[in-house]
């Protein structure tokens, strides 16, 4: 029997998925998630409309989007640093960054809430292929996120000059978004 592993983190709605890879001298067999582990242990239904695959370069940071979806992210190949990053101004752990490294050998996937940003920077020469399954429809329309550089995140990205698309250049810090969050009686 082949176990899931689910483990909370320590921003509500993050999870770290795992499951046994089965080696020989062919290569590996890997079973990502089981939906029904997955539903039980985040309380609801996960309905995926739609799987993407993302390829990155040596040095792209594609960094900190938070579409209103959840989403199960799996890095396929290559090394990966992501950053997880709660931007619900409700929540008890808004702001709080979350980070992980990734590599071919990693059994690990990512699920991931709506509300929170998350991230993928290709930390290494080789390119990293990221497969991601989402319960809601892309339509362009939604393209929340925040500043990959937000000073108030202090994220310590393992490249110094990254590759950044204009979009993510251009996204507003957490105190642009939530100045709320910031006033003095608030820190």
């Amino acid at each position: 029997m082949n176990k899931t592993i689910i483990t909370k983190t320590s921003i509500e709605g993050l999870y770290i998925v795992e499951k046994e890879t089965f080696t020989d001298d062919r290569g590996f067999f890997r079973e990502v998630f089981h939906l029904d582990d997955l539903e039980q242990v985040i309380g609801r239904k996960f309905e995926f409309k739609q799987m993407n695959h993302s390829r990155s370069f040596s040095n792209v940071i594609r960094a900190l989007h938070a579409e209103n979806w959840s989403k199960l992210v799996y890095p396929v190949c290559g090394k990966v640093f992501s950053v997880v990053v709660d931007i619900r101004p409700e929540s008890n752990t808004f702001g709080r960054c979350e980070t992980f490294s990734f590599d071919e050998n990693s059994k690990k996937a990512l699920f991931i809430s709506p509300g929170l940003a998350n991230s993928i920077c290709v930390d290494g020469n080789q390119p990293v292929d990221y497969i991601y399954l989402v319960d809601a429809y892309y339509d362009g329309k939604d393209t929340r996120a925040v500043a990959w550089d937000d000073p108030d995140l202090n994220i310590n990205w393992p490249v110094k000059n990254p590759i950044v698309s204009q979009r993510d250049k251009n996204n507003p810090t957490l105190r642009d978004l939530f100045p709320e969050k910031f006033s003095p009686s608030k820190i």
